[in-house]
């Protein structure tokens, strides 16, 4: 059998024998980029029907086509993680949402704070990025990627109810093991802009019910160093590196 040459994510229904279309780009990149031939076998993945051995029933200038042969691994259940970061200047942001797919976050919220600075995101760049990282490290899923939301707004006494881990520079913050300690169900990092945040907003999120300040080492993190560091200690405290 021929080994599987790449690995794509899709929105499409997959099954045995379903036929599914492949966008343009990924078209492009299988006859162009890796010049496979009809009949070559990729692997096809969505969030939902697990991962599935495909082979290419066309593929041209037009488009390329795949038809489903079997299952190679069932659907596996996602840890009930969000990410909550503030946008970065330059590349950062794409690589924030890059690494915290590889993480195994569920979802990304982009977090507005008084020191963000970006404030304008291409979210349709950042799916791409996201997907991207999924079909290289094997997972099978992609994170949910959302609009933008102010720090107030999350603090909403109305807003959906999780455990926010709020990475704290400062204080007497608590270890991320010791905060996780009575296994909540669902679990929520958030991470500041550069310059972190103002006293008032630390101030605001250390009197929420919904917040627990927690401290991610000795040394001061960049901000995305601190989004990396989180999610890794949130994961073997609590989530599927446990």
């Amino acid at each position: 059998m021929m080994k599987p040459s790449q690995r794509l994510y899709i929105a499409a229904d997959l099954g045995h024998n379903h036929s599914v279309a492949l966008d343009a780009g990924q078209a492009h990149y299988l006859a162009h980029v890796l010049r496979l031939p009809v009949g070559a076998a990729i692997l096809l993945f969505n969030g939902r029907d697990g991962e599935w051995l495909a082979h290419l029933s066309q593929i041209g200038k037009k488009g390329a086509e795949a038809l489903c042969a079997e299952q190679t691994r069932t659907q596996t259940p996602v840890c009930d993680l969000d990410l909550l970061f503030a946008p970065v200047k330059g590349d950062r942001t794409d690589t924030i949402v890059e690494k915290a797919t590889e993480l195994g976050v569920a979802r990304i919220r982009p977090v507005l704070t008084e020191r963000t600075i970006v404030r304008k995101l291409n979210l349709d760049r950042l799916r791409s990025r996201a997907a991207e990282a999924s079909e290289q490290c094997g997972t099978l899923f992609v994170p949910e990627l959302f609009d933008a939301i102010s720090l107030m707004s999350l603090l909403d006494p109305k807003a959906e109810q999780r455990v926010i881990l709020f990475a704290d520079e400062a204080g007497d913050a608590m270890p991320v093991g010791e905060a996780l300690a009575d296994k909540p169900a669902r679990v929520a990092l958030l991470t500041g802009p550069e310059g972190g945040f103002t006293p008032a907003e630390r101030e605001k999120l250390r009197a929420s019910p919904l917040v627990r300040a927690v401290n991610l080492g000795p040394r001061i993190l960049r901000a995305d160093t601190a989004t990396f560091a989180g999610l890794t200690l949130i994961q073997s405290a609590w989530g599927d590196w446990v």
